[in-house]
Formats: C-alpha cells, structure tokens, sequence
C-alpha cells in the first residue's frame, strides 16, 4: 500500500487549489474525487467572480484547475470515491471503491451534496425529466416549457442557461421574493422576456406517464411542463466525518484558521466548512491554506 504525504479527498476548487500548493511544497499528493474534471462548479454555467475571469463557464474553469494542479506532479485516483477512513496510529488509511491508500495527512475537500424536493414523483422520474444539473442537461429540452425549482444564485443561473434552449422557462419559488440571488442575475432574469416567477408555490407532486408532463402545487393548481430543474441548495455530506469523530455544525466541518480539524492530522477546506461564503474563492483560498498547513506540520514532524 503506497504512502502519501497528503491525500486530499475532494476535486473542486478547494482540492485542486489544495493540490497545486502541496505540488510546489513537495509533497507526495493524492487527490481522490470521483469524477476529477472539478467538482461541482462544473454544473456551473457562468462564474464572473473568480478573479481574472470575468465571464467563464464551470466546467471551462474546473479544466483549468485540474490542468493547473496536474502540471505540479500531483496523482488522481480516477473514477474513485472514498468510502471509509481509519485513523491508525499517526497515519490514515483510506478505502476507496476500487483501492486502498495510506497517508499521514488529510485534506478534506469534497463539498456538498444536491437537496431534493422529496416528494412524489420525484425519483420516479429522474433522469425522465426531473434534473438537478441545468447544465448537464439543458439540450434535450429544447423547445419545451420547464420549471426551476428554488430562489438562489443556482436557481436562476439555471433558468438563464434554460432559457437559451427551452421555449418558456417558470422559476418556482416558496417565498414571495427573491432573498439569496445577487442583484445582477436578478436583473438578468426580469429582463428575460421567457422566464417567469411563480413566486408563493410549492410543489407537492410531478406526474407524467413515460416522462415529466406536469407539476401539482400544493394550492392545488397545475402547470403542464416537459422537465423540473432542482435547485433548492446543497447539504454536507457527514458520512466520513462521523466515521472520524470530526466536530461539525449542523453537518459542517468546524476548522480553525489554518483548516485544522480537532482531528490532528485532518484539515478540511471548501463548501464542507463552516464558512459563511460558499463561493469558488473562499473556497481554493481554504485549500491553499490547508495545503500550507500541513506542510509545516510535516516539515516540523508533528
């Protein structure tokens, strides 16, 4: 079993930031993500607030993260997932779905997982016209009406991008205005002339017969729709954290300032943090300095 220095779990920005800093410290590096190409930005359809790039899509953007950290020497674990971590004396051993590894630091990095609707007709129809990636899948709805779910940034980004494709697109939201969007893609969306708010509805049920054909609100009205975009926020993933006695806040990791954990040994840095702004470069500054972190700790031997 190969030994790392550091082994980074996570491939969106705060990993690969993570990765390119632990490349030009010298560390023998690691990154498992599951799929490397960078995380969830890459379901991002425009980023405009990363600096230098004032208008490029995720996965344009997550590209150039992964070739930027690969250029350093840094290994991936490709098409992997990690699934249990062991802490065994002063290192750690991971298992992913297909390998084995072991290392004496970790970077955890992997983000947040999609929130669901959970209601009915919501798993009947995945992948039949319930999506929770716009721009994974906004081709095949050209033409059609739709409906995005939610009242945030990736709500109406989604509906943008939708609006290229599809002939009417319906942003559905619980409340009676927008409170999470930024004022730009708030703009941006009034002057749509194909995208309209349904503003104080909630879904209760999606029915169709092969395929999405309509969503039930819970005021008893109808709306006839060829596919339903979720985009209603993400939630962590406290799966190895548990498995590490990690502390966490409602599911979010608790770090110090250099991205410590109250594990020693294990840093944490990105959207899996308790910070206050989820963005791409909160989070590759958290893995930058996580990255730094345990260097020092490793050059000091601890």
């Amino acid at each position: 079993m190969e030994e790392y220095d550091v082994i980074i779990i996570g491939s969106g920005p705060a990993g690969l930031s993570a990765g390119v800093y632990a490349g030009r410290y010298m560390l023998k590096t690691l990154i498992i993500g599951g799929n490397i190409t960078g995380g969830a930005i890459t379901e991002a359809h425009r980023v405009c607030n990363f600096p230098s790039q004032k208008n490029i899509g995720g996965l344009d953007l997550s590209i150039k993260l992964v070739e930027h950290a690969k250029t350093n020497g840094i290994k991936f674990a490709e098409n992997e997932t990690a699934k249990t971590i062991e802490q065994n004396g002063l290192s750690f051993n991971i298992k992913t779905d297909q390998n084995q590894y072991q290392t004496k630091k970790i970077i955890l990095a992997f983000g947040r997982k999609k929130r669901m609707l959970n209601i009915e007709g919501e798993k009947e129809f995945l992948g039949k016209g319930i999506s929770y990636c716009a721009t994974c899948d906004c081709s095949f709805y050209k033409d059609k009406t739709v409906a995005v779910v939610g009242g945030g940034n990736s709500a109406l980004t989604a509906a943008l991008l939708l609006s290229e494709y599809a002939s009417k697109v319906y942003i559905v939201y619980r409340k009676s205005k927008f409170f999470r969007a930024e004022p730009v893609w708030i703009k941006q969306t009034d002057n749509n002339p194909k995208i309209e708010y349904l503003f104080n509805k909630e879904i209760k049920k999606i029915t169709g017969n092969k395929f999405v054909e309509k969503t039930i609100f819970k005021d008893g009205e109808e709306l006839a729709v060829g596919g339903v975009f979720v985009e209603i926020g993400s939630i962590p993933d406290e799966t190895l954290s548990k498995q590490l006695n990690i502390s966490t806040e409602r599911g979010y990791i608790l770090t110090d300032k250099k991205q410590k954990t109250n594990i020693q040994g294990v840093y944490a840095a990105g959207d899996i943090t308790n910070n206050v702004l989820k963005q791409v470069i909160t989070a590759a500054a958290e893995g930058a300095i996580a990255a730094e972190s345990v260097y020092k700790e490793i050059i000091k031997g601890d």
